[in-house]
């Protein structure tokens, strides 16, 4: 049904009874007819819609088994006691041509009101859709701002045109991780010394580098990211190990997440030895034995003979160390008990952390250790480590006052406590 909205304030809707079949101008002509001279001459119909205070009346009207039903719409600009006055007369209408009919006034709507809630809907619409552009145009125009400034920091390195952060040739420690994603992400938030390997193959423009820069290799907490370092280790001079959390890639790391990783590196020979690759001859450029005159540091000098060597040399003195004796030796119920747990920890990477009385108070995995015992954990005396001893942990026995460290190795330490005992797993057997 068309309403003139110019006209029209109020609209009479009434609903249409008749016992015989009527149509739509037997029921206008009723309306007409029937209300003549009943309200006045100034509540006249034809006088009110000749000056346009009603509107064209519209019918619609159906019929059924000899009867006819509708609806009756009546549209007034008249204000609302006339409008009320008018809609009553219509009740009055009793017949229809030849046929009784009823009509009953269903309601009057104020047509202002309705166009009022429409244009609030139509308003909200409006505007979630406007915000909603407003807010995905503000992150599309960031995003594009600073992709299109990675992507012009990005650099082609070396001749195999590797992703590169701008820094890669200048700093003299570097971040590799697996691809241009990576190196993307790891822009964004301000880490520009890296560079992509681009594959499980790695580059000859990496192995050099490797010789030259301390490197860290930061790479996906998958299975690929597993193989990836296997190639590194095998190939080039790796000094740290970092990984994203398990099954997640260093492209989708946030900012915190990236630097927990990167805090959380080991050493690559502790991480080698978990694995048991083997790794390349270290190269004298990074400050190593070569570099010193000395003879360089091989699988097999990590073993007692190492550790006897670094103890000459050192000025403090030796460390009480309980076995001595290469022949048999017999253990004390400690040392049986710390055998026993380095045992059980075997090919785990993981450690125990052990009171006075043998009671293990936590396990946790090696990478996390220096962090575990640094926040501090209640009467711990030894820690036992499927690990390699390094100079971090002996440290932080200190200042806890841990007792024992054991471990299935014992690291390059430069300083050896005097109040810390340190067994090996060669120690113990």
């Amino acid at each position: 049904m068309d309403i003139d909205p110019s006209t029209t304030k109020y609209l009479i809707q009434a609903k249409l009874s008749t016992d015989g079949i009527v149509e739509k101008p037997d029921i206008v002509g009723a309306i007409f007819g029937q209300t003549e001279g009943l309200l006045g001459d100034e509540l006249d119909l034809r006088d009110l819609q000749k000056s346009g205070r009603i509107g064209r009346i519209e019918v619609e009207v159906s019929s059924s088994k000899g009867k006819s039903e509708g609806t009756v719409y009546v549209p007034s600009s008249l204000d609302q006691v006339e409008t009320a006055i008018l809609a009553s007369s219509l009740e009055t209408i009793d017949r229809v041509g030849p046929c009784k009919a009823r009509i009953l006034i269903e309601k009057i709507e104020d047509v202002r009101v309705s166009k009022r809630n429409k244009i609030i809907e139509r308003a909200k619409q409006l505007l979630n859709e406007l915000m909603k552009a407003s807010k995905v145009s503000g992150v599309d125009l960031a995003d594009s701002v600073r992709q299109s400034v990675q992507i012009e920091e990005v650099v082609h390195f070396g001749k195999e045109h590797l992703p590169a952060g701008p820094n890669i040739n200048d700093s003299d420690a570097i971040i590799v991780v697996e691809g241009r994603s990576d190196v993307l992400n790891l822009l964004k938030y301000g880490i520009k010394n890296v560079i992509a390997v681009e594959g499980t193959n790695v580059p000859q423009t990496i192995v050099d580098l490797s010789k030259e820069k301390v490197v860290t290799a930061f790479v996906d907490g998958d299975r690929g990211g597993e193989l990836i370092l296997r190639e590194l280790l095998q190939v080039a001079e790796i000094d740290f190990i970092a990984r994203a959390p398990a099954a997640q890639e260093v492209e989708e790391l946030t900012q915190k997440q990236i630097v927990k990783c990167l805090r959380n590196k080991v050493p690559a020979d502790q991480f080698a030895e978990m694995l048991n690759i083997p790794q390349p001859q270290k190269n004298g450029d990074k400050g190593r034995p070569e570099e010193r005159g000395e003879r360089p540091r091989r699988e097999d000098d990590r073993g007692r003979h190492g550790r006897d060597r670094e103890r000459e040399q050192k000025p403090a003195p030796a460390p009480r160390q309980p076995v001595e004796d290469k022949g048999a030796k017999k253990l004390s119920p400690e040392q049986t008990r710390y055998r026993i747990v380095l045992d059980e920890l075997n090919n785990t990477s993981k450690a125990k952390l052990l009171n006075a009385g043998g009671n293990v108070l936590r396990e946790v995995h090696v990478s996390l250790l220096a962090d575990t015992l640094k926040e501090g954990v209640e009467g711990v005396t030894a820690v036992i480590l499927d690990g390699i001893i390094t100079q971090r942990i002996l440290d932080i026995a200190v200042e806890k006052n841990i007792t024992a460290v054991v471990g299935v190795k014992l690291g390059n330490i430069a300083k050896l406590p005097t109040n810390v005992e340190i067994f090996t797993k060669e120690d113990l057997t």
